[in-house]
């Protein structure tokens, strides 16, 4: 059972990244799906989940809420984040996160860089 998280890069600000997480071992659709970043020196925060077996039912941090969008694969096993406008202040390690009942799985992240 893991999660792995891929798709990060160095990026200008105002571009555009997708992330993906890939799930094994799980079927995605019945777990809490999220993504959250830490930044140098900052605590890991979060920034977008999706609920179980509603893909419509998303929640967003103020800071990323519309440039940013979580979705999910099922049939796929995968959770993306769709990350537009990106800012400078994004540039974090970003990690995704898969939790059902006391089940709660972490991925290795993956690194976004915004420049200015």
């Amino acid at each position: 059972v893991q999660l792995q998280a891929s798709g990060g890069g160095l990026v200008q600000a105002g571009g555009s990244l997708t992330l993906s997480c890939a799930a094994s071992g799980i079927t995605t659709n019945s777990y809490y799906m999220a993504w959250f970043r830490q930044a140098p020196g900052k605590e890991r925060e979060f920034v977008a989940a999706v609920r179980r077996f509603d893909s419509s039912n998303t929640y967003y941090s103020n800071s990323v809420k519309g440039r940013f969008t979580i979705s999910r694969d099922n049939a796929r096993k995968r959770a993306y984040l769709q990350m537009n406008s990106l800012k400078p202040e994004d540039t974090a390690v970003y990690y995704c996160k898969a939790r059902r009942f006391d089940v709660e799985l972490w991925g290795r992240g993956t690194q976004v860089t915004v420049s200015s």
